[in-house]
């Protein structure tokens, strides 16, 4: 069926930072790169008004439009290349800490390089960039600051190793096409998904002994209930950074102190691994100015 271009423009104008105009065209790489960045983060939506029109008539082209077999480099997509690769990186560094970044990160690179250089009609050679956004990553030993290095190397290698790809046969049905894109997009979605409902939900339990604990302050200040005998100021400070309320037993002591290190330890937050480090020293500290008294009157006993 041809393909019109009133119909693109109006898909370009209702859901083109979803892709809906490249899906119409079967630019299914395409339509999947603007669902996962809405639209190339809103500057490629854009500029696709340009662009329709050739779309529209390469999709009704029956024909190969291309002459020669290597597409000529590109300095637009090795940037677009860069920034999705890095944007890839940086998503798998928040959501996905508990895997190796060693893996996750190159990987995710990888990726976003690969889906961002098929767009269209060229498809690279996915064991080059891959090797690339690996090697590039380990030099750097998947820290952060391998995310854009990472990128521009996978880039590079993706402009160096990429050719116009040509219809093996038939085209798929639309609805196996969506089946394709929602299972790609379902793969980056959810682990996201499921990062940031950990992270809500750590943050609400957290939020959430605020007002109990200002209450049991200021009741304790206004003599409203008996502070804890023999607690020093220190000890008081103490009960507070674990989050328990002022003379509790040592099981709480030891259980709030267990549930908090865990939440807080750098390996498990190096997206803001200085206030992890900053919260992870203070609840040690809490915990030894409580387990000295604690233990001594468990050896007395």
């Amino acid at each position: 069926m041809a393909k019109r271009l009133l119909v693109a423009y109006g898909l370009w104008a209702l859901g083109g930072p979803l892709g809906l105009h490249h899906l119409y065209l079967g630019r299914d790489s395409h339509a999947l790169l603007w669902m996962l960045t809405l639209g190339g983060f809103g500057a490629g939506w854009l500029s696709d008004l340009w662009h329709l029109h050739h779309w529209v008539a390469v999709a009704n082209s029956t024909s190969s439009q291309h002459r020669r077999a290597v597409p000529a480099l590109s300095p637009v997509l090795l940037a677009g290349q860069v920034v999705v690769g890095t944007y890839f990186g940086l998503v798998a560094a928040l959501a996905l800490p508990w895997v190796p970044q060693l893996l996750a990160q190159p990987l995710a690179v990888g990726l976003g390089v690969l889906l961002t250089a098929s767009v269209g009609e060229q498809s690279p050679k996915a064991h080059c960039v891959l090797t690339a956004a690996f090697l590039t990553s380990l030099l750097f030993q998947a820290q952060l600051l391998a995310l854009l290095p990472s990128s521009m190397a996978a880039g590079m290698a993706a402009q160096r190793h990429h050719r116009y790809q040509h219809p093996a046969g038939p085209p798929l049905r639309l609805r196996a096409r969506l089946f394709r894109l929602g299972m790609a997009y379902m793969a980056f979605a959810v682990p996201v998904g499921y990062s940031l409902l950990h992270s809500t939900a750590g943050a609400l339990g957290w939020v959430g002994t605020i007002p109990m604990r200002s209450l049991q302050s200021l009741a304790w200040m206004l003599g409203l209930k008996a502070g804890p005998g023999g607690c020093t100021e220190r000890q008081l400070w103490a009960y507070q950074v674990l989050g328990i309320p002022p003379g509790s037993g040592i099981e709480e002591v030891q259980r709030s102190y267990r549930e908090l290190v865990k939440v807080w330890h750098p390996d498990h937050n190096r997206q803001r691994a200085e206030e992890a480090e900053q919260r992870f020293i203070e609840l040690q500290e809490a915990y030894e100015a409580l387990g000295g008294p604690r233990r001594a009157a468990a050896g007395g006993g």
